[in-house]
């Protein structure tokens, strides 16, 4: 698991200055998640929301068809990406358990993300909606799904 200087996500230019998948995965996964269903490269996803219990960090949002999930990884099972992000959050935090949500708030509305203690997209330094875009453009989401899909074959 990657972390984070201290102090980077409190300092806009250092943040914004983190590569993609970075910036996506430490703060503004939200955004990616909020951006793709409007988008909607492929149909039947809706939010998911990694919520820690009191007193723990460790929040993350991602999207999926309830088999499948999309966030700053790519695409992957499910499964694996929750029991992915449960252990490096127990590693990290003895005791770290959590909740996981439907999304039930626009991810694109700063007053609905800044009362969740999150960002709105016109609260990065520059435009986080047009870099989620970009960072979506660059895959191919039917290849990607269908390889996701398939690796819980056996």
């Amino acid at each position: 698991m990657y972390v984070l200087k201290p102090g980077i996500k409190r300092d806009p230019e250092r943040r914004w200055a983190l590569p993609d998948r970075i910036f996506f995965g430490f703060g503004a996964c939200h955004i990616l998640a909020g951006v793709f269903l409007l988008r909607q490269p492929l149909a039947g996803f809706h939010g998911e929301r990694v919520v820690p219990r009191d007193g723990f960090s460790g929040n993350h949002i991602f999207v999926t068809d309830g088999t499948v999930v999309f966030d700053f990884h790519g695409y992957a099972l499910r499964e694996r990406l929750v029991g992915h992000h449960r252990n490096c959050w127990c590693r990290q935090q003895p005791g770290w358990n959590c909740r996981i949500d439907r999304v039930d708030f626009d991810l694109l509305d700063t007053g609905a993300l800044n009362r969740r203690k999150m960002l709105g997209p016109d609260q990065y330094l520059g435009d986080a909606v047009a870099r989620a875009d970009r960072f979506l453009a660059r895959i191919d989401h039917h290849a990607a799904y269908e390889k996701a899909a398939g690796s819980g074959a056996s």
